[in-house]
């Protein structure tokens, strides 16, 4: 028996998503968990898996689009059954309406065979509007009336290409407060060029969520200079016999756990009717990629080796630039990790990540004058970190005996190996 796939939500909270590509066509046999198409989220691309088994029978929903979650996008249909009808049976007017969208980008008919349409084919006045789902969805972002439209489609279905023609062909007037955003908003030099780079999902989804934290979530921060040169020392060592190179920010996100670990009161989120403490450690990790940056989740990282954590996040890094990171992979976790050094960046504070209760933003480490407990002035290597809380979930004392217990980890980090 023939299954439709309805858009999923593959993330909390989210209303649509986007087919970014179809992976199998119409007529391929389809395995229980095989990727079938390329879902954009606002976090990530990710492969959305067949529930079942059996042979595609074509999509419903073109790549590129947009739709809500539930959406009917494709169908799956048995093995030996007919594929027309099967996606017929599932599809309905779904079906219809997304060959109509399909055949909107062919060439359109000149003038001539446009006046050459028969009569009874364009809409009657008065009469119910047809239009396609993403014609529909269009005029109504665009505020305009389905009435105010020309339907070029089959008996004068209104389409995407009707609603472009209608804005081309009457653009409106802009009002008082419109003109004055726009002055407002124009370079401040008129003839500097500039360019209008749209919003993708993604940025879309950091602006709404930091937003959203920076707003509900109170902040405060806490900052510590860390001697590094036993951790650089360690690492050096450790290096010279492992197979697996280990970057200082391994051995950052292996303290940051240790020191949840030693102070567990600071491995919590706050939820709307309680605290939630965790028993294992779960850790963001900020991976910069074109056009924003995705935090993959490493789980259990308090039982990790350096090692493990090192070939896990290299493995995030690299799938997150892809665009190949899984949904599953981006959840979760209490504790966020930010590192800057890399490019020089001496020390910054981060935008916590909700519903985590802190993020450790981490600077670049440098020789700086010190002063020994004797009183000696000397050189070391030191990195400046600044724990983002939480005030909520984490009261001022506790962020500094977490913060407190963090230094010791990373300058006592012969505990880290055991």
């Amino acid at each position: 028996m023939s299954a439709v796939v309805k858009m999923p939500q593959l993330a909390a909270g989210e209303e649509t998503a986007t087919v970014q590509a179809w992976l199998v066509a119409a007529g391929d046999t389809v395995a229980e968990g095989q990727g079938i198409a390329e879902i954009e989220t606002e976090k990530a691309v990710v492969d959305f898996e067949a529930e079942s088994e059996g042979v595609f029978a074509g999509h419903l929903v073109e790549a590129g689009e947009t739709v809500d979650v539930g959406t009917p996008i494709a169908v799956i249909a048995a093995e030996g059954e007919d594929l027309e009808a099967a996606l017929a049976e599932h599809g309905g007017t779904a079906a219809a309406e997304a060959e109509t969208e399909a055949a909107e980008a062919e060439p359109e008919a000149d003038a001539e065979q446009e006046e050459a349409e028969p009569e009874e084919s364009r809409p009657v006045e008065g009469a119910r509007r047809f239009a396609s789902p993403l014609a529909r969805k269009l005029a109504k972002e665009r505020g305009l009336e389905l009435d105010d439209l020309v339907g070029s489609g089959p008996g004068g279905r209104i389409v995407r290409r009707d609603v472009d023609a209608h804005e081309s062909a009457e653009p409106k007037p802009a009002s008082t407060a419109e003109a004055a955003a726009s002055v407002a908003s124009a370079p401040a030099s008129a003839g500097a060029a500039f360019e209008d780079v749209p919003h993708t999902r993604m940025r879309k989804a950091i602006a709404r969520r930091l937003t959203e934290s920076k707003g509900t979530v109170p902040h405060y921060y806490l900052s510590a200079d860390v001697r590094m040169d036993a951790l650089l020392e360690l690492r050096k060592q450790a290096n010279e016999t492992s197979p697996v190179k280990i970057s200082v920010n391994d051995f950052v996100i292996k303290a940051v756990a240790a020191s949840l670990q030693d102070v567990p009161e600071a491995n919590s989120i706050w939820t709307d009717d309680a605290v939630r403490k965790f028993s294992g450690v779960d850790i963001s990790v900020a991976v910069s990629v074109p056009g924003g940056l995705v935090t993959p989740v490493l789980r259990s990282v308090h039982s990790k080796s350096l090692s493990t954590i090192s070939v896990e996040m290299k493995d995030y890094a690299l799938r997150a630039r892809e665009g190949s990171l899984k949904q599953d992979e981006l959840v979760g976790g209490s504790f966020s990790v930010s590192n800057l050094g890399m490019y020089g960046t001496r020390e910054f504070s981060a935008i916590i990540n909700p519903p985590q209760s802190g993020i450790l933003a981490v600077g670049a480490a440098s020789k700086r004058a010190v002063v020994d407990a004797d009183g000696e002035l000397g050189v070391a290597t030191v990195m400046t970190v600044t724990l983002s809380a939480d005030h909520r979930v984490l009261d001022g004392a506790l962020a500094a005996e977490w913060l407190a217990a963090f230094v010791i980890r990373v300058e006592r980090p012969v505990g880290l190996l055991v």
